[in-house]
């Protein structure tokens, strides 16, 4: 046992000061990146069509934002991350085991190769054909517009007229999800 009387224990031989230093920045690079990555899904998970699309899919919001964390963190950071730093990255206030975090992820991901088998088996069958799904598709066309808006954006001196085409599409993008989530309007 290291320690013990007649044995003889290595002692480092770097200063402290450096130890202390480096220690802290590892602490200061780690904070930041979880300021980074919890402001980022804070921005996200609040966006109304991310909320609307979020509450009528299969993902929990919790399975949401660790699918997230999981697929976006690496890209944040630079490097990657083991699944205990990941787990850090959660919301809550609350300590999540790299367990909970595992099996939390491995249902959301389970969920979301179940939706692409669903398209994939309404396409087969020939679903994608009807009339029914029209409304879907129409929306579909409307966050792709959203989306190409918002990469768009001119660097020019004044934005504001592009702000305001989609500040519109996002309204009518808002209003469709809406009208097509209600139950009184299940069509397919």
């Amino acid at each position: 046992m290291p320690g013990a009387r007649g044995d003889s224990v290595p002692l480092k031989t770097e200063p402290v000061y450096k130890s202390v230093s480096n220690q802290h920045k590892g602490t200061s690079i780690t904070l930041k990146l979880k300021e980074g990555v919890q402001a980022w899904l804070n921005g996200a998970l609040s966006d109304p069509i991310v909320k609307i699309l979020a509450e009528n899919s299969q993902l929990t919001k919790t399975q949401l934002e660790t699918l997230l964390i999981d697929v976006l963190a690496e890209n944040l950071s630079g490097k990657q991350l083991k699944y205990d730093e990941k787990a850090k990255l959660r919301l809550t206030k609350a300590k999540i085991s790299r367990g909970s975090y595992n099996r939390t992820l491995k249902q959301s991901k389970e969920n979301v190769v179940k939706s692409v088998y669903t398209v994939l088996l309404l396409g087969y069958l020939g679903v994608f054909e009807s009339t029914a799904l029209d409304p879907y598709l129409e929306i579909a066309n409307k966050l792709h517009e959203y989306v190409s808006a918002h990469e768009e954006i001119p660097e020019e001196k004044d934005p504001k007229e592009h702000l305001k085409v989609i500040e519109m599409i996002r309204e009518e993008l808002e209003k469709s999800l809406k009208r097509l989530s209600s139950p009184s309007n299940e069509q397919v």
